[in-house]
């Protein structure tokens, strides 16, 4: 008989011990890839992060782009790839110059006209790219080293909005990828980041491979955040698709991977008792986890319906499916999130422990609700998308709404979510997402806090009201008088309803202790540098 890595993990579970392999295996594996990183991170299908904000795309993106400005571990924009920079006296036009020693993966020199196209090509689908282009007289390319934002009126914010990952991320390119228009997937996959992503050896499904690149120039500031020197120091970083939870933790105890994205909540204390192992986190803001409505398509092209969800959610009930650990799991109201500036309690009355069936089933019931099917998209290798998918299509049947779940990978979700069209043609009402909470504080570049109709993030939420109101953001000065537009955004928010919330979640992950220097930030995303395998 043979005995699979999965069953001595459960032999183990039922033992309660922590699987393990012979030590001189061990040593033998580790020295063999002692400059290797193996992470259990997802399967990457998407290569270009302006037409997916899905996390592996963005992963993907991290490593083989640079960025102009990015954020600090204090939230603060800093130069990246730009050496100097600086604004006229009347605060219109910004001019940038590159660095020394940026070069493309393909061996040609970065230049201004890389950077002028990649943003344009960002402000076309970006959120705050698109408050950006409003005010924007013209981008120029001056030399090869230097380009300019000519701006109508002032924007104190640009660098921020150039660096955030609030919204979509703002890759640089090569000028001839970022010609292309964004609804076309650039796979060219050359950037000018830290690390190469190593085609011959790319498996769909199975895993995706990254190499050091050797003549990348590091900012000589040390990392902070996804700012400062951007030091590899291994040379080779592989992520695997491992999609069951157990399997991918026996990898992680057995030493073939290094590390565990968003491990299992039910498999912490398993990990915490391991000598070997560590839970962390490095997201320490944590995620707001929500349901995005479809507002293209019946029924929630009508408010009611929108509303409904509103009082149909039980928090508590979606928290203990999405985090088992309650010291990592919170209730949330605000559009803005728990741990902002700007998260306050207007008009969030809807709030109720337990959440209200009844009043859901009368709201469904005034909106004309008539039994069609209502369709909800299922990631069946995300186990906490899954259980709460199944949750909320049980709410949902129990006040008599026709819930049909639609079972997929996430991969295909990421596919999915971007079809505008009807059921019948492949279109969908509902699915399940996060977003981290630090990032809801800013509603201009927080891509699902749009409400600019097809312009906005997928599921498309339009209200002229709401986006009047966040035109203003970008004009506000002070701290007060952000947070007193914040009220007036949230009570119009809440009114027709962006999104519906499930709850806060900080989610650790978990990685052999040889695994160090992990970096701390302030979004889900993992700095592929800095780290030491020792």
């Amino acid at each position: 008989m043979t005995i699979s890595r999965r069953d001595l993990f459960k032999i183990s579970m039922a033992a309660g011990t922590a699987f393990s392999i012979p030590s001189v295996l061990r040593a033998q594996t580790s020295s063999a890839d002692a400059r290797t990183v193996r992470m259990a991170m997802g399967d990457l299908r998407i290569f270009d992060p302006l037409l997916s904000t899905e996390n592996m795309t963005y992963q993907h993106a991290l490593a083989i782009y640079d960025t102009l400005f990015a954020l600090d571990s204090e939230h603060t924009p800093q130069p990246q790839m730009v050496g100097k920079w600086g604004v006229s006296d009347d605060q219109k036009t910004y001019t940038f110059e590159l660095r020394d020693g940026l070069g493309w993966h393909d061996g040609t020199p970065v230049t201004a006209g890389d950077c002028v196209a990649s943003i344009r090509r960002w402000t076309q689908v970006d959120s705050a790219g698109q408050r950006l282009m409003e005010r924007t007289k013209d981008i120029s390319k001056k030399d090869d080293r230097t380009f300019a934002i000519a701006l109508n009126e002032p924007l104190g914010i640009l660098t921020e909005l150039l660096g955030s990952l609030a919204g979509y991320y703002l890759p640089i390119m090569r000028e001839n990828d970022a010609d292309r228009p964004p609804t076309e997937q650039v796979t060219a996959n050359i950037g000018s980041g830290p690390l190469k992503f190593n085609h011959a050896l790319y498996k769909p499904g199975a895993s995706s491979t990254y190499d050091r690149n050797e003549k990348y120039v590091p900012r000589s500031e040390p990392a902070s955040g996804y700012a400062g020197g951007k030091v590899v120091n291994v040379d080779r970083m592989i992520f695997e698709t491992i999609t069951d939870p157990q399997t991918a933790l026996a990898a992680l105890q057995a030493g073939e991977v290094d590390f565990l994205s968003g491990p299992s909540p039910d498999l912490y204390p398993v990990i915490e008792n391991d000598p070997n192992l560590e839970l962390q986190v490095l997201n320490r803001a944590g995620n707001a986890y929500f349901v995005r409505m479809n507002f293209l398509q019946p029924p929630f092209d009508n408010v009611k319906a929108r509303q409904a969800m509103l009082h149909l959610i039980d928090q508590d009930a979606f928290l203990q499916i999405i985090s088992t650990d309650q010291k990592y799991r919170r209730n949330i109201t605000s559009m803005f999130g728990n741990n902002t500036s700007y998260s306050n309690d207007e008009n969030t009355e809807w709030f109720k422990k337990g959440g209200d069936p009844e009043k859901a089933k009368q709201l469904f019931a005034e909106a004309g609700y008539a039994g069609a099917k209502v369709v909800i998209l299922q990631p069946t290798d995300w186990a906490t998308g899954s259980n709460a998918s199944q949750l909320l299509a049980a709410s949902l049947r129990k006040i008599g709404v026709n819930a049909d779940l639609a079972p997929m990978s996430f991969s295909e979700l990421a596919t999915r979510r971007a079809n505008k069209g009807p059921i019948e043609n492949g279109g969908w009402n509902i699915f399940i997402s996060y977003w981290p909470d630090f990032a809801l504080g800013n509603p201009i570049a927080a891509a699902p806090l749009g409400a600019n109709g097809e312009r906005a993030w997928y599921g498309w939420p339009q209200n002229d009201e709401y986006e009047a109101l966040r035109a203003k953001w970008a004009n506000v000065d002070t701290l007060e008088e952000r947070k007193a537009l914040a009220r007036k955004l949230q009570h119009v928010w809440w009114d027709f309803v962006g999104m519906v919330l499930l709850g806060q979640i900080v989610s650790p992950i978990a990685h052999r202790k040889a695994l160090t220097d992990l970096l701390e930030t302030h979004v889900q995303y993992l700095p592929m540098w800095n780290m030491r395998k020792v």
